[in-house]
């Protein structure tokens, strides 16, 4: 088979995959979208939000979440069902009788999923975060009516040896009360400051600028203690607003940066729900890489063409395979939040047993 030949074939497959891949999705999001609605039409109606609100703030959003979330079952499917389509017109008979063995069937496959694992990965590190924010404020605002606007009684440590504690926070108006600092130093307290009121700045050019009003410092030094009271105190504290109220569903709407500097300072504070994150994290790289294996599952699966079952037999066991994928994958994230696993073995072990898979059902295809 001369090397023109070749990229014919390449060039048909990675058109085949590519086309049927936007084809499914197209089809399974028009699907998604009228079932959600339905799902959701009662607490549209009830939270009075206009249809272009409803569209949008959470369905722009809402798509391309859902894209990438499920990025693995459409290129599975997409594979299973273009493939066996392949197999019962003979054409990957005739690819073998002029010699091309099953690895090398799987070049095109592989650079068509490569391509779609770099963007799914870029979408999910970089792009979709940004549009997660509104989707999750609307979620927690209307659909589910549970979004946390204020927090009492919150103390974490802001920088090394230094623990702040604030009474209530009220994330709307970004003020408080009841603010203390306490500063170590060798396990033994330096200093202790208080604020009767706090108010984030949000106009400041330095992220962590605090108003703060009705102060007392006491600062010890052996027995002594040098107290001094201040009406108003403008300071650099390293809290965010974000630092105090944990929203629902909060790590997806960070971006990869983000999402890495948020779990090293909360490690850093000793906070402990950071394993929610660090799934998080682990699974934006998890995700990409499930396209190869699936991919690999896909055509180990159909690539043969079968005397019984057709193309049904196929996507049957396909869709089962893709949807286990999918479970296990959100089983093991729950084991590593709630059950103390590690966050990257969580994120990661349903992509080692379906490589695992992928590898016999590879194998077992002649060469």
């Amino acid at each position: 088979m001369d090397a023109l030949h070749i990229k014919r074939i390449d060039r048909y497959i990675i058109w085949r995959f590519i086309s049927t891949y936007f084809f499914l999705l197209l089809i399974i999001i028009a699907i998604a979208v009228i079932f959600d609605y339905n799902e959701k039409i009662d607490k549209f109606s009830n939270s009075g939000v206009g249809l272009g609100r409803i569209i949008t703030e959470y369905y722009f959003n809402f798509i391309p979440y859902f894209i990438n979330l499920f990025s693995p079952l459409f290129v599975f499917i997409a594979v299973i069902f273009f493939t066996t389509n392949l197999a019962s017109k003979s054409e990957i008979i005739a690819m073998k009788a002029a010699g091309m063995s099953f690895k090398r069937l799987l070049r095109p496959y592989m650079i068509t999923a490569g391509i779609i694992a770099i963007i799914t990965f870029y979408l999910g590190a970089f792009v979709i975060p940004k549009g997660n924010v509104a989707r999750v404020n609307f979620e927690n605002t209307y659909i589910k009516k549970k979004k946390i606007t204020s927090v009492d009684n919150v103390q974490l440590e802001v920088d090394k040896g230094i623990v702040a504690f604030i009474q209530h926070f009220d994330n709307t108006t970004k003020s408080g009360y009841g603010f203390s600092l306490d500063k170590f130093k060798n396990k033994k307290l330096v200093s202790h400051f208080t604020a009767q009121n706090i108010q984030y700045d949000t106009l400041s050019d330095h992220r962590y600028t605090w108003h703060l009003s009705i102060c007392q410092s006491r600062v010890f030094n052996g027995l002594r203690e040098k107290i001094e009271y201040k009406d108003k105190v403008d300071s650099i504290i390293k809290i965010e607003p974000a630092d105090l109220i944990n929203t629902r569903n909060q790590q997806e709407t960070m971006t990869l940066p983000e999402l890495n500097e948020y779990i090293e300072k909360q490690k850093m504070r000793g906070a402990a729900n950071v394993s929610t994150f660090e799934v998080e994290f682990h699974k934006r790289f998890a995700m990409p890489f499930a396209a190869f294996i699936l991919t690999l599952i896909g055509v180990s699966l159909s690539s043969e063409k079968r005397k019984g079952g057709g193309m049904g037999t196929s996507i049957g066991i396909g869709l089962a395979l893709s949807f286990s994928y999918i479970l296990f994958q959100t089983v093991s994230s729950t084991f590593a939040v709630n059950g103390g696993w590690p966050p990257m073995l969580s994120a990661w072990i349903p992509n080692i047993l379906f490589a695992a898979i992928a590898i016999y059902l590879y194998k077992r295809n002649p060469a």
